[in-house]
Parts: C-alpha cells; structure tokens; sequence
C-alpha cells in the first residue's frame, strides 16, 4: 500500500522523467539485438607477433584493436560491429602472403589493412592485388613498393625516402657537414638510404660512408670501426629496434661519439630505452607519430591506449589506430563494403587521421604526411623537430662517452 501511494504521488515531470529513461533503454536494447543480429565486419590482418620484427608488429596490432574497439563503442560501422582477424605472420614476407590467401579466400574478410614493414607489405600486396581487393598499409614506407602499378595498395604512413629530410636539414644548419650512413639489408632501410643520399646533396653535406649490412647483424664490432674511422659529424642508421640497440651499445665500448646519432624505427619504442637505460639520452630518431601535447589526438589517445594495454603507446600503434581511421572513412564515405567503392572513396578522399594527412596519388603513395623528430633525453622521448612542434629543443652534440 505505501509503495502504491509513492508511485500514485508521483509528479508528471517525475512521470515523464521515468518514461523517458524506459525509452532510453528500450532503444539501447533494441540497438543491441540488432546488432547482434547482424555479423561483424571482418577485418583482416597479418601481425608479426614472433620473429625481428615482433615489437612494432605487436604495438601495430594494439593499435588496431584499440581502433575497432573505439568504432564499437560509438555505435559500430555500417550498423555493425567490428572484428579483427588477425594470424601472426612471424616477420616472414612469405608466410604473410599465405595467411592474406588465407584471410581472403578461407576467412572470407570485408576488408584488410596491411602487415609490418615494407618487404612484408610488399608480398601481402601482392595477394590483395591478384584478388583485387583493397588494402590500407599503416606502416609500409618503402617507395617502390607504389611503383609497381599496383590499384590496392594504399599507404597511410610518408614514404620511406623522406624520412630522413628534416634531421639532415636541421644536422645542416647547426653546422655538421659530414654523414655517415649505414642501413640495414632489407626495402625500408634501403629506401631511407636512397633519401639521405638525395637530401644531403641537397643541403651540401658530404657522405664520408655508405654501406648495406645484412638485416640479421648482431655484431657491429667491425661496421663501427671503419665508420669512426671517417671521423663523421651525424651517423644515420637505416635500422630496425635490435640493430639499433647493438649499433649504440658497440660505438659506447668504441668510445665512438660523433655529434649526432639518428636512427628509423629503435629510438622511437620503448624497448630501445629499457636495453639501453640512460645509454639512449641524446639518440635521435625519425618518427611519424609522437605523444606530444603538439600532436593533435595525441594525448587522448596515449591516455586510453595505456588504459587497455597497459603499455605507453608509440608510433607503431599509431600506425595500426591510424590505418583503421582511415579505411573507416573510406567506408563511411562508399556506405558500403564494395571493393571497388572503397577503392574509389581511399583515391579521391583526404582525411586527417590520428597520423597526420592523408592525401594520395593515383599510385596510393602518401603525399601529405611527414615525419617528426625525437630525442631521448633524460629518459624520454621527446619531440624536437619540427621546431613548431617540439617539446624540447634538439641537443647537439651527443654527449661522449667517457662523459657519462
């Protein structure tokens, strides 16, 4: 009787109160069973979870979860939720390229984004081609890979032979004037080599070394040895994390400290600085991605990434949140999963991604994205080029060795 009383006593703005919240979540349930009902959009994608290139492949895939879990949350793609499916490729272009069989022709995806690192990139775009099925790559940088007339093949990050062109320019104006490059044996690598070449002549700095190293090398005992010998003011490594760890850890017991150290790929992940402890301040490397209060997105997303994966987010799962922004547009824009409407919305489109620009060529080679420049100091990354940009002014020279 009393509690009759209490709903008998009830205002009509309470009244309306009430059946504006059952409504509310009549609609959310009837949102939820339609989405159940209907299948999630399979995205497919290959991650190099074991082998050399397992840091920034698992980072990658992170950032792609992290993407699909976010469209997920805001009410789902085309009226359906997102599925990632993923198989670790184990760094191996070969092994990439039969689980893209796989994923398209067994597991029957909507859509794909690409692998890590370019020469993975290139045998998986080799598959999606010979189906004709688009394919947003996040992290390929390698120019030839654009160069092949291939149609589904869309890149996200800057090209590779770009990479190196603000250090080399700011190396210049603080008054370095020697180079010396060296590169792993592998399509990324060889790409920044081909732009620190063209950049260089460019500003006037003289390359004193130029050398390729086989992409497996753990010992830099000799390679260093002959580099210090040229006495150069900037080393440039064309490298991958492991590489650039032992390039650092081999020129400290050669007591080799030019001006500057710069490397593609280690100094930008976390890993670098956990082997290297405060041997890492004052190494510089070229990034697409930074956390930076400068960077737009860039601390909403750090915040929520460390949230899910416990992990400080770097620019390989900005690579991989990043791709998925992208062919999410595209699929917005196309409403619908048609290959060819897709394909069309990812030429003609431009877009600001948690990357940077994406801007196209006929190609799919990006035209608008550049890099950024960051430094380890005092145990951080941070951003120092663009100067608009930075969080910290660049530091020149590196502090030697028997310094420290």
């Amino acid at each position: 009787m009393v509690t009759m009383n209490k709903i008998q006593g009830l205002s009509m703005r309470a009244w309306l109160t009430f059946f504006l919240a059952l409504a509310i979540a009549s609609a959310q349930l009837v949102t939820q069973g339609a989405l159940a009902a209907e299948p999630p959009i399979r995205v497919g994608v290959t991650a190099s979870l074991t082998g050399a290139y397992a840091a920034p492949g698992s980072n990658l895939l992170a950032g792609l979860k992290m993407w699909a879990h976010d469209v997920n949350a805001r009410g789902a793609l085309l009226g359906r939720e997102v599925e990632i499916v993923f198989y670790d490729d184990k760094s191996d272009p070969a092994v990439s390229a039969q689980l893209y069989e796989r994923l398209i022709s067994d597991d029957r995806v909507d859509l794909l984004i690409g692998p890590y690192a370019s020469d993975v990139t290139r045998a998986a775009s080799d598959v999606a081609e010979r189906h004709n099925f688009p394919m947003v790559s996040g992290s390929a940088a390698a120019t030839d890979i654009w160069s092949r007339g291939y149609r589904n093949i869309f890149q996200v990050d800057s090209p590779a032979d770009r990479y190196m062109d603000l250090l080399i320019e700011s190396a210049s104006n603080a008054g370095l004037t020697t180079i010396a490059l060296a590169y792993a044996g592998s399509d990324f690598p060889r790409e920044v080599a081909r732009g620190v070449r063209t950049q260089a002549a460019a500003v006037g700095m003289n390359i004193v070394f130029d050398e390729e190293y086989p992409e497996d090398s753990t010992d830099f005992t000799e390679l260093v040895l002959r580099i210090k010998a040229t006495r150069p003011d900037l080393v440039i490594g064309g490298t991958y994390l492991q590489d650039s760890i032992a390039f650092v850890r081999e020129a400290k017991r050669q007591n080799f400290s030019p001006s500057a150290l710069a490397f593609t790929v280690g100094p930008a992940l976390v890993e670098f600085g956990d082997a290297l402890g405060s041997d890492a301040d004052g190494i510089l490397g070229v990034v697409s991605w930074m956390r930076s209060g400068n960077v737009p997105m860039a601390y909403d997303f750090s915040f929520r990434y460390k949230e899910i994966t416990g992990r400080n987010a770097g620019a390989h799962a900005a690579y991989g949140y990043a791709a998925g922004e992208v062919l999410e547009a595209a699929v917005r824009l196309a409403d619908s999963l048609d290959r060819n409407v897709v394909r069309e919305q990812l030429l003609e489109m431009k877009f600001g991604s948690l990357l940077g620009r994406y801007h196209i060529d006929d190609s799919g080679k990006q035209l608008a994205k550049k890099t950024f420049v960051m430094q380890w100091q005092n145990g951080y990354r941070l951003l120092v080029l663009p100067i608009e940009r930075r969080d910290s002014p660049i530091i020149y020279p590196l502090k030697p060795w028997s310094e420290r």
